[in-house]
């Protein structure tokens, strides 16, 4: 298992952060690594809505599911996130600040099957990846994109 955290502060209303960020929907407008989101779940978002995202150049067999598991708005989220190849627990707070939002991201993530032997390689990469998803975040915001 790796655990990967890391934070970022966004110039923007920590409930705007929160709600763009808890819309699973919403992850292809600021994450160019995703060619499709789409809620799985009838009714609001909140503990129990699930997702699937389908991440570039994997097809159908990279699909992950995330579901929520802990929906506290806009204070955090709690999400199992899981793949074929990879299951995920993690957590985003969110907390109001006076330049924004600072967002903090705090995972572990376990490899499964054959693409266990590349767990190292997930603990020098996974961080940058992470982390350059929340700038995305960040720069999508602050451009006033929403």
């Amino acid at each position: 298992m790796v655990r990967i955290t890391g934070d970022v502060t966004i110039a923007a209303p920590v409930e705007e952060v929160f709600d763009l960020v808890a819309d699973g929907r919403n992850e292809p407008l600021y994450n160019p690594r995703l060619v499709r989101a789409e809620k799985l779940t009838d009714g609001p978002v909140a503990a129990g809505a699930r997702f699937a995202a389908t991440p570039r150049g994997t097809g159908a067999r990279g699909t992950m599911t995330v579901e929520i598991l802990e929906y506290d708005r806009p204070h955090r989220l709690r999400n199992d996130i899981r793949s074929s190849s990879m299951r995920v627990d993690g957590t985003l707070t969110f907390r109001e600040t006076g330049a924004g939002t600072l967002l903090r991201w705090d995972w572990d993530m376990r490899l499964l099957g054959p693409t266990r032997v590349l767990t190292p390689v997930l603990a020098l990469v996974g961080l940058g990846w992470e982390r350059r998803n929340w700038l995305d975040l960040k720069r999508y915001l602050e451009a006033g994109a929403r």
